[in-house]
């Protein structure tokens, strides 16, 4: 991408915000989940078949979908996705706000206060059986600073499941890497909005804040690598699914829609 198309992006990208800031009730904008129900969406939790939903761990409450461990004794690497499957997503601005709650229940600080949203994930009916993430690029949440003993405070960071990114033209050096946003405590809603150009380039947004960008997605042969895109390492990752992830923290999300753009 050249500098005079990633300048325009940009201006792209305000006149966007601004429009939706005015009128989300657009034709413009899709709503991906009903407020009543999981119509659209596929559950895949790791040691279990597709939409087996293990201890109800996926519940719609209060119009929002609510990950729950109230069933759970142990968490046991049951990592988990529920995939809006209706459609694959290209080029499109993505709004929802979630909210951490209530106590978290697995082993490992790294996961206290830890969800995202899945972009560009893969088809959850092609998914492992065991498979804990999908191959996808992870925008992560985390919520506040307490009880994380490597103190990552940031919220809408980037995370790259069996993918690799470039961020300022040179590949990110680690799986996660950290956004430049302000802490959000427990128990408040986090309005966010992620605008995704095909494997171009990406933007996490939150308040009208760009607090990360990256660019060039592809497909990786890391830790997360699946044998299904054995023949695809390097190659660019165009599109895909979009998923909510249950890690081991409560989390509820809501108001999820998207606009396609062009």
């Amino acid at each position: 991408m050249s500098i005079s198309d990633n300048f325009l992006k940009k201006i792209f990208i305000l006149l966007t915000l601004s429009s939706c800031q005015q009128d989300v009730a657009s034709n413009d904008w899709t709503s991906l989940f009903d407020g009543k129900s999981l119509d659209g969406w596929e559950i895949k939790i790791a040691g279990y078949d597709l939409n087996d939903n293990y201890n109800n761990t996926y519940v719609v409450e209060d119009e929002s979908i609510v990950v729950s461990y109230d069933s759970y004794d142990t968490f046991d690497e049951k990592d988990g996705n529920i995939f809006y499957t209706k459609k694959k997503f290209k080029n499109y601005h993505l709004k929802l706000e979630y909210k951490f709650y209530g106590d978290h229940i697995r082993d490992g600080d790294w996961s206290f206060r830890n969800s995202g949203v899945m972009l560009h994930s893969e088809d959850p009916y092609k998914i492992f059986k065991d498979q804990r993430v999908p191959v996808s690029i992870e925008a992560q949440f985390l919520g506040g600073l307490e009880n994380r003993a490597d103190g990552i405070s940031t919220t809408l960071n980037m995370c790259s499941p069996g993918t690799d990114v470039d961020i300022n033209g040179t590949i990110a050096p680690n799986h996660c890497m950290r956004s430049s946003s302000k802490v959000f405590p427990i128990n408040e809603w986090v309005g966010i909005d992620i605008i995704v150009y095909s494997d171009s380039i990406v933007h996490h947004i939150i308040e009208r804040d760009t607090v990360m960008t990256y660019t060039n997605i592809r497909y990786a042969n890391d830790n997360y690598y699946s044998e299904n895109f054995k023949d695809m390492i390097g190659k660019p990752l165009k599109e895909g699914y979009i998923a909510l992830q249950s890690e081991g923290h409560p989390v509820k999300f809501r108001n999820i829609i998207i606009k396609e753009l062009d």
